[in-house]
């Protein structure tokens, strides 16, 4: 027999870099189909929530939403929490929280990424400079690879990084 996850967030993954709005989709089933999201910066702070509801009743549903970010995230990282609530007491459950990065917190206006091969002797200034046209921007490479990278100075050479445009 197989088992679903009663949320399952197929977009976005964990550490994307996301726009605003956020697009969302996946597949749940909840009480009357009734899903609420969530986005938190990296210090926990809302920064929008609302709830929708993909079909009457009890049924799996395929979802798909946009998730406006009213103002700029005061963090690169945060939080997309989607969850269904209790029925019998009003608790958040069957909670899926994915890490991501606000691409507008990043360089706003935030249109996308490229991706970039270190090569032998690269460094994330260098890369900055080649990007921007300024190697003091090598920070915002920096946070959109947190997931890859723990110090900027290590980087190694055949790593893809994701360059904020």
């Amino acid at each position: 027999m197989v088992h679903f996850a009663p949320i399952t967030i197929r977009q976005p993954q964990a550490h994307d870099i996301v726009d605003d709005p956020i697009k969302i989709c996946g597949i749940a089933i909840a009480f009357e189909a009734v899903f609420h999201v969530r986005v938190r910066d990296h210090n926990g702070v809302e920064i929008a929530k609302k709830f929708f509801s993909a079909a009457g009743g009890t049924v799996w549903a395929n979802f798909q939403i946009a998730m406006p970010i009213s103002t700029l995230p005061k963090t690169t990282s945060g939080t997309l929490e989607v969850f269904a609530v209790s029925a019998k007491d009003g608790s958040e459950i069957n909670k899926v929280v994915i890490p991501i990065i606000f691409g507008r917190a990043l360089i706003d206006p935030y249109h996308g990424f490229s991706q970039y091969q270190v090569k032998q002797g690269d460094t994330l200034s260098g890369i900055a400079k080649q990007f921007y046209g300024n190697s003091s921007f090598y920070p915002r490479i920096f946070e959109a690879n947190r997931d890859l990278l723990t110090r900027p100075e290590l980087i190694s050479p055949g790593q893809t990084l994701r360059i904020p445009m």
